[in-house]
């Protein structure tokens, strides 16, 4: 039987990782545009900015993940 307490916390974790996934993938999207008209303005330094864009992208991942397990851990308390 599921009380009112755990019913709150699922519809919780639910949205939480809802709106993570949506930020990471909003950030993520940010990124790549600004680094898609980097390279396009200057293409002699596309490996620079790729390097750069992919590290910025695998932080946001990064965040993103402890954020979704952070949320199951509400789930599963």
């Amino acid at each position: 039987m599921l009380d009112i307490s755990s019913s709150y916390a699922y519809a919780g974790a639910g949205i939480g990782v809802g709106i993570v996934v949506l930020g990471a993938a909003i950030g993520i999207g940010k990124i790549g545009h600004a680094a898609m008209e980097a390279i396009s303005r200057q293409p002699e330094i596309s490996g620079q900015v790729r390097a750069a864009m992919i590290i910025a992208c695998s932080l946001i991942e990064g965040a993103a993940l402890f954020a979704i397990l952070v949320c199951l851990l509400i789930v599963l308390k």
